[in-house]
């Protein structure tokens, strides 16, 4: 099997996950919802997974909204304060490198019920300016939507910063920390933000399954309509055996947090980071230097496309951007905000480490992208 660097887009399922989820594949079939022994083991399941959401945030329990996607918890966030607030404000504020999920519900409020749209740059690294917050901020604006860590590049954003500015003028602030929950620590309180969305698949939970955190006080309405699950904000039986999963998940998570993880999958891409420059003159970090993730290295292979190099390296599971844009042939949205030319953004390429990543998965895999690098380069000389 080729060497997995392209946990951005996806992480497998932790095997404490996956037999943590196993009873609610089988006898514990309950729906959480009745009120017999199976209901009730269901429910204790979810309230138990419910509690484990909320220790890894810092938050408590009755503050997670549980959903089948980080995209799903972003809509629900943006879409669920704006409708609330109609006829309050028609102004929100994001930024030019947030996930697809994030810029497309923004967009439908913009095209289907006239809200305006301010959408900030970014500098060089990737990262929001606080003070742009400030100054876009307008009486009428309900809600500003920064993401917490960027999936291309690893940037953190200063989120504690955009909080205070955004809480003076009396906004709510969502973050999606869809690429940061599990790899960093963090904490809703520290961070200051309103809402925050959370998916399972990239820390080791199971596809289909995220959640979303409310502050208590957080006004939205629904967008999913019928019984009252998930404190009224989101209808439909739960899927136990799934919430299961990504309570397991965020309980791994906050474990392998508190014994240093972050620091060694850190040490791992800085050796693979090392290693690449050693051997390819001119290779460029793209993202910020140090306020990234501790997993995420992308750059750029001067005189080499992306997609060509990653082909002529088979041995290596990689990306050229998000998994959300692959497939496309044009620079990415994020690089090309960040300033970066097409030729550079075109050569790019995201490698994100895991937990399983060895030190010989790092070398090897340096290796096999510095002789296709090489290759490239050779054949466009020609």
């Amino acid at each position: 099997m080729a060497i997995y660097l392209d946990h951005n887009a996806t992480t497998p399922t932790a095997p404490e996950v996956r037999e943590a989820m196993r009873p609610y594949l089988g006898d514990r079939f309950g729906n959480p919802s009745s009120a017999h022994e199976h209901g009730r083991l269901a429910r204790q399941a979810v309230d138990r997974a419910r509690a484990e959401v909320a220790a890894l945030v810092g938050c408590e329990p009755d503050s997670i909204v549980f959903t089948a996607s980080g995209s799903e918890a972003d809509n629900l966030a943006i879409k669920g304060v704006a409708m609330h607030l109609l006829g309050e404000g028609d102004h929100i504020i994001t930024s030019a490198v947030e996930h697809p999920a994030v810029l497309a519900a923004c967009r439908y409020l913009e095209r289907r019920l006239g809200h305006r749209l301010t959408v900030l740059p970014v500098d060089g690294s990737g990262m929001v300016d606080p003070e742009d917050v400030r100054r876009a901020i307008e009486p009428g604006t309900v809600l500003i939507s920064v993401m917490h860590a960027n999936n291309e590049v690893g940037t953190l954003q200063p989120i504690a910063e955009v909080a205070r500015t955004a809480h003076e003028y009396g906004i709510a602030l969502h973050t999606d920390a869809a690429q940061s929950v599990g790899k960093v620590e963090l904490a809703v309180d520290e961070l200051g933000v309103d809402l925050l969305a959370l998916t399972g698949h990239k820390f080791y939970a199971p596809k289909g399954v995220g959640a979303l955190y409310v502050r208590p006080g957080t006004r939205l309405d629904s967008l999913i309509h019928g019984a009252g699950h998930e404190y009224g904000l989101r209808a439909g039986t739960e899927n136990v055996p799934y919430i299961v999963g990504l309570g397991a998940a965020c309980a791994l998570a906050g474990q392998r947090l508190r014994a240093g993880a972050p620091d060694e999958v850190r040490r791992l891409r800085d050796r693979l980071h090392e290693a690449l420059q050693s051997a390819v003159p001119g290779l460029a970090l793209n993202g910020h230097p140090k306020n990234r993730l501790p997993n995420t290295l992308n750059v750029s292979f001067p005189g080499c496309d992306g997609e060509t190099l990653l082909a002529g390296a088979p041995s290596v599971a990689a990306a050229t951007g998000s998994a959300c844009h692959s497939g496309r042939t044009e620079p990415s949205p994020v690089l090309t905000a960040m300033g970066l030319g097409a030729e550079r953004a075109l050569a790019a390429v995201r490698l994100s480490l895991g937990h399983q990543t060895t030190a010989d998965d790092v070398d090897d895999a340096a290796s096999a992208l510095a002789a296709s690098a090489a290759r490239v380069a050779l054949a466009s000389a020609r």
